[in-house]
């Protein structure tokens, strides 16, 4: 009976196993089978090096969106990532229990907050005071970049804390038995152990900048050219697509589904830099 029992959960492990693995490989085919021709009629150099996105013309140039998506990626992993490493660095090594309590219920619950919702603030919120302090319309560069950096907190947060609590007690301890203090301890010696762990919560926090919609949607500007200044509008790629693909047809409907191609190979793309900066790192 336990091996049946084993063996019937055995294929149902692999049976999920197989079901993810499909589900990329038909997203991946769905992508593909529909973007590559699109840029075929469009011309892969037209595409993604042109600055102008007119549909109405058949112009279809995704450059200002290009630039526009690592901005504010860019943007927000400077201000999340500090925030989020050292936020962790805190609750696993710093915090008093009482107050680790409520802090991790508060991580938690961010992450649960609809991107609407973060759409909403930085709407009511960041975008006035963009706008009152610092300059231009406040739908811009800087604010979709603090909203991101808002809302990748708690995946670099989380996993960086779970990985940084991973690394073995005695190498703390032994750190502690060489001379060094408690602050020394943790940021030279458990911190450069955990870095693996860390770096992989910082490629989801990428992952999270780069894929978000709603909330850059409503704080960004889509202005369909290339930023001039933190203040001046910006259109992602992502939001290029869930703006015009409501009315879409023909071409302009396939160039879409281009630009979510270039969207999963930016992705694909930081998921291998990650993978060779691990194995680099394990081989040092």
């Amino acid at each position: 009976m336990k091996n049946f029992k084993e063996k019937a959960m055995h294929i149902v492990f692999l049976i999920t196993a197989l079901v993810s693995v499909a589900a990329v490989v038909l997203i991946c085919v769905f992508l593909f089978a529909n973007g590559i021709p699109a840029i075929g009629k469009i011309g892969v150099f037209k595409f993604l090096l042109g600055t102008e996105w007119r549909p109405e013309n058949d112009i279809y140039g995704i450059l200002p969106m290009i630039i526009g998506s690592i901005y504010v990626a860019a943007g927000a992993l400077i201000i999340g990532v500090p925030v989020g490493v050292l936020c962790a660095v805190f609750m696993a090594g710093f915090c008093p229990k009482p107050i680790y309590k409520v802090l991790k219920a508060g991580i938690d619950l961010m992450a649960g907050i609809p991107s609407v919702v973060y759409g909403f603030f930085g709407l009511v919120v960041i975008v006035p005071f963009v706008r009152e302090n610092i300059g231009g319309r406040g739908f811009s560069v800087l604010t979709a970049s603090v909203l991101l950096g808002l809302m990748i907190l708690p995946t670099v947060i989380s996993v960086a804390e779970s990985n940084i609590r991973a690394v073995p007690e005695s190498y703390y301890e032994g750190a502690l038995a060489l001379g060094a203090s408690h602050e020394r301890s943790f940021f030279f010696i458990v911190l450069p152990a955990a870095k693996s762990g860390v770096l992989a919560g910082i490629v989801l926090g990428i992952g999270r900048a780069i894929g978000e919609t709603m909330a850059v949607k409503m704080v960004a500007g889509n202005q369909t050219i290339i930023p001039e200044s933190i203040t001046s509008g910006v259109r992602t790629l992502t939001t290029n697509i869930v703006l015009e693909m409501g009315y879409s047809t023909d071409l302009h409907r396939e160039a879409l589904i281009a630009t979510g191609v270039v969207l999963f190979v930016f992705i694909l793309l930081i998921n291998l830099a990650f993978s060779a900066l691990k194995r680099r790192s394990g081989k040092a």
